[in-house]
């Protein structure tokens, strides 16, 4: 068998000559002889246990247990079975199936497996033969246990008789080897061979027959073997003899030759032969058959008509099995004397065979950073058929970035021709085609589908490299804020993505403080509340690394932005509520109308809408006399005052803001419509607390005596203080009717905030009053804003004038209401 492709380099493989017996069994041994080509050659005998050594390839192929590990040494054969095992950890190799060889040769001799064991990194192949040796397990068998001869009495002395042959499928000296007859008075047995060198035997008559003195003999024919112990077999030979039929059939050609090609159609005539008999009447009739020396494989594949002597195909022809065919024919009369003749049948190959494509090894994946020239699979590919029908040529689909190369004799490599990529094409389908150059060709396909592994050769990679996500401030700790996602081109462990946060410094706080990054999905969680009116927003940065080694990674940045939500309520600036004295403004009668009778001063420190206030008042005691301004809180009359207006006026304002839900405050602002302070007095004592007088009511009266005259002369200075700082303060910041600016008003500790109109929380105000007339002590602490006139009950006056810190602003210009008195 021919092929077209050429070996590119030869596999080296180490000549061991080794010559070793093992004793097994009785009877059995095993021998290592070197073969020709560095080929190792072991001879073991038929019927080994399962797991018998056969030969230690690790010292005759001089390798080591180490390198049959590495390599994944493993026997490769043409066959599915495997007779043969190999033992990696040892180095030897065992018996794995039972071995028959009458079975795996039948009559070929030598009988021999042939595989190769096959190595990785490097490719090493190694090609091992292992002759199996017969040994004498079967006795010679007849076809048949008996069998009848019938021989007319005339026959001549020397007539030859065919007898039925004994069948031993064992071989050489265990094979059949000669016959007995007994008795041995009229008979003998005559070897003869035929041009194939097979023997068999005839009967030849010794002494003639004479039937009136006994008209039926019977014979014991053996068969023995020359095997140690000696088997025979026995058949039982009965001669009837006949009368008078002295002649035997004759064959036209002692020797038949016809050649007939492979694919013949079943049923197709072969040849006719013909023998003729000078007999006559029933003694010259002829019939045909097949010889007992004809294998029971041939009968099956063709038959004789008996009659006619016509040869048919029966079977199937396998130029692949068997080349030539020999077929014994018996000519046979109604007195039983036979001739026979030979027919050969020579089968003419045909392109019947497609070739076969094995995968002796198969690398998958690969690496896609794998150098050119890197063995991905060993292939056997082999065509049974002869000449040209045998030959053939390996290709590989187009465009590809493999090829297909010979390494020996029927072995092809597999390998890649340039550098590969995983992430532009992650699986090749490489179909592989043997076709040979028949008439008409035959081919055939093998696809080995090859992925490609990854490695790390990809960063992770954000959507975008910046982010910007809104959070509501007052939030729940472990709420999330973002998500960020990041895609890597690569696979597997080199793809899987891991999420980090690159600690800093945020306002003097490290951003772990603020925030944690979920490792496996990327989402942002906020660890603690933010307060929009301590931070509005901060700046952190997300790593995305994956898991390759090493690891690569990139980064983005996420801007977080806190949210306000209207948590605060407004807060009072002015007037300050106290628990102590009575604080009211007080409104001459003869004030105009839209006259500026005090100003509700409030602030929210959250911002944008939900810091808009709104003012208004709640349940008024006279609505006709005064309105607040919705926007700016300024407390004004709307007509003239009359004399049947109450001296003192209750007015109850609410600040209101514009969140939603919105939140509010109330301030409550005492109102004296009076034109002299003495009038003032002898109303105020409705806005103090009803209580009983006490024995020392004489020395409260003198007591409260001294003090109206000391408290009138500073109100007059008081009077003229406010009337100036009023007038000033007009001129300064307001105009006529409710279209006022918004005062530029900040209390101490409150700062302007990135001019979004919040202020600090932190602001105390710290205010200690008498509401008691009857108590001789006064105790007025100065409102941040400014300073009021505080009148006990006792008639006691004092103006204390609180320290101003140095890092308070002067807000001296900012007092609301100098009229304001505290009684």
């Amino acid at each position: 068998m021919g092929f077209l492709c050429s070996l590119d380099a030869p596999i080296s493989v180490s000549t061991v000559r080794v010559s070793k017996w093992i004793t097994m069994l009785p009877f059995l041994y095993a021998f290592v002889m070197t073969v020709a080509h560095g080929q190792v050659r072991y001879s073991i005998p038929e019927e080994m246990n399962k797991g018998s050594v056969v030969g230690n390839i690790v010292q005759d192929l001089g390798l080591d247990v180490k390198r049959l590990k590495s390599g994944r040494a493993r026997i490769f054969t043409e066959d599915s079975r495997e007779y043969i095992g190999l033992n990696v950890d040892k180095g030897t190799l065992t018996v794995r199936e039972r071995i028959d060889r009458e079975e795996l040769c039948a009559q070929v001799s030598p009988c021999s497996i042939h595989f190769q064991i096959i190595l990785d990194n490097p490719v090493e192949l190694h090609r091992i033969d292992v002759e199996i040796t017969d040994i004498n397990d079967h006795a010679p068998a007849f076809e048949k246990k008996e069998m009848s001869i019938e021989i007319t009495e005339s026959v001549a002395q020397g007539a030859r008789f065919s007898l039925q042959s004994a069948h031993d499928p064992d071989v050489g000296s265990n094979a059949l080897q000669r016959y007995t007859l007994n008795p041995a008075e009229h008979f003998t047995l005559k070897e003869l061979t035929l041009t194939d060198g097979t023997k068999y035997f005839e009967m030849v008559l010794k002494t003639p027959l004479d039937r009136e003195l006994q008209e039926e003999h019977n014979l014991i024919l053996t068969a023995f073997d020359g095997g140690t112990p000696q088997k025979s077999g026995t058949v039982k030979i009965t001669i009837i003899v006949l009368d008078v039929n002295d002649n035997s059939p004759v064959f036209s050609q002692p020797i038949y030759r016809v050649s007939l090609s492979e694919n013949i159609p079943k049923g197709s005539l072969v040849v006719t032969v013909s023998a003729t008999d000078k007999d006559k009447g029933s003694n010259g009739e002829v019939t045909y058959s097949f010889s007992q020396s004809t294998g029971k494989e041939v009968m099956d594949i063709f038959n004789i008509n008996s009659d006619t002597g016509d040869i048919k195909v029966k079977g199937v022809l396998d130029y692949e099995k068997s080349k030539q065919y020999e077929l014994n024919v018996e000519a046979i009369d109604k007195g039983g004397q036979t001739d026979t003749s030979k027919l050969f049948v020579e089968i003419i190959d045909v392109n019947d065979n497609s070739p076969v494509i094995s995968v002796i090894s198969f690398t998958n994946p690969i690496p896609e950073d794998s150098i050119p020239e890197t063995a991905i699979a060993i292939l056997n590919v082999k065509d049974i058929d002869t000449g040209k029908n045998g030959r053939f040529r390996c290709t590989l689909n187009s465009d590809l970035p493999f090829r297909i190369k010979l390494t020996s004799s029927n072995i092809y490599s597999l390998v890649n021709d340039r550098v590969l990529d995983r992430e532009m094409l992650s699986e090749y389908n490489i179909t592989i085609t043997a076709t040979d150059e028949g008439s008409p060709s035959l081919s055939t396909n093998k696809t080995l589908r090859l992925k490609i592994s990854d490695v790390n050769d990809n960063a992770p990679v954000f959507q975008r490299h910046s982010n910007t996500a809104y959070v509501m401030e007052n939030n729940s700790p472990g709420v999330s804020i973002f998500a960020v996602t990041a895609t890597d081109r690569d696979s597997l462990n080199n793809a899987r993505i891991s999420y980090f946060l690159e600690d800093h410094s945020v306002n003097g706080v490290y951003a772990s403080s603020y925030i944690s990054v979920n490792a496996e999905s990327g989402e942002i969680l906020a660890i603690r509340s933010f307060d929009f009116e301590q931070t509005k927003e901060f700046n952190i940065r997300v790593k995305a690394q994956d898991g390759g080694n090493p690891p690569l990674s990139s980064n983005v940045s996420v801007k977080i932005i806190i949210q306000d939500q209207n948590d605060n309520a407004p807060q009072i600036l002015y007037p300050v509520q106290t628990g102590g004295s009575v604080v009211a403004e007080m409104v001459p009668r003869s004030a105009d109308v839209g006259y500026l009778v005090t100003k509700v001063v409030a602030v929210d420190v959250d911002s944008g809408q939900n810091a808009w206030l709104s003012y208004k008042l709640h349940k008024p005691t006279d609505r006709a006399l005064f309105e607040v301004g919705l926007q700016n809180g300024e407390i004004r009359t709307v007509r003239q005052v009359t004399d049947k207006d109450a001296v003192k006026q209750k007015l109850t304002v609410v600040v209101e803001d514009n969140g939603q839900p919105s939140r509010s405050a109330t301030v409550n602002v005492n109102v004296v419509v009076a034109d002299t302070f003495p009038e003032v007095l002898s109303e105020f004592t409705d806005f103090t607390h009803d209580k009983e007088y006490n024995d020392n009511l004489t020395f409260y009266l003198v007591l409260a005596l001294a003090v109206v005259s000391f408290l009138f002369i500073v109100s007059i200075i008081a009077i003229l203080s406010v009337k100036c700082y009023r007038w000033r303060r007009e001129r300064m910041f307001y105009k006529s009717g409710a279209n006022l600016p918004v005062i530029p008003y900040y209390p101490p500790l409150y700062a302007d905030l990135g001019g979004r109109g919040t202020l600090q929380h932190m602001y105390n105000y710290e205010t200690y009053r008498t509401t008691d007339s009857r108590k001789s002590d006064l105790k007025c602490a100065r409102p941040p804003t400014e300073s009021i006139i505080s009148l006990e009950n006792s008639g006691t006056q004092t103006v204390p004038h609180a320290q101003r810190e140095k890092t308070r602003p002067k807000y001296d210009e900012v007092r609301a209401s100098t009229n304001n008195m505290c009684i």
